[in-house]
């Protein structure tokens, strides 16, 4: 019997009263996610599945339900936390982004050319023009992961 073929039979044999079980314990929107899971979990330790495999799928059902209260509470503390928090004290960063991304635009220009001196595409400001010995000061003066 092949790999799939097994799996295939566990399936059959094991879905309905897995689904069940699990039924009787978790919210029925989430029922079938936990016993999907199951069934991956068989699918990948399927070497590892005794014979009778319906106690160990029961088993892995039952560690799945608990992990998955486990990432609930944990999700339901966060909210709790965050819902604690003042607006005001929890910085937003938009305000700066524009101006990383500016800036990074910018340096990834002049990083891409090799001519000390810019041109057209890579101005510090619109119509301005670097004159030569500009140029060679601020490449000299810039850090090395820029040149």
């Amino acid at each position: 019997m092949t790999r799939e073929q097994r799996l295939r039979s566990l399936h059959a044999d094991n879905y309905a009263d897995l689904l069940r079980f699990v039924e009787r314990r978790v919210p029925p929107s989430e029922a079938e996610d936990v016993v999907s899971t199951v069934f991956l979990t068989a699918w990948r330790r399927l070497d590892d599945v005794p014979d009778d495999a319906r106690p160990w799928l029961f088993a892995v059902a039952r560690r799945t339900m608990a992990n998955q209260s486990r990432s609930w509470l944990r999700r339901r503390a966060l909210d709790v936390r965050l819902a604690g928090q003042d607006p005001a004290v929890v910085p937003d960063g938009a305000a700066g982004a524009a101006a990383r991304v500016d800036l990074e635009r910018a340096f990834g220009c002049c990083r891409r050319r090799r001519s000390p001196r810019p041109t057209g595409s890579c101005r510090s400001r619109p119509g301005a023009r670097w004159g030569t010995a500009r140029a060679s000061t601020r490449t000299s003066s810039a850090s090395p992961a820029l040149r």
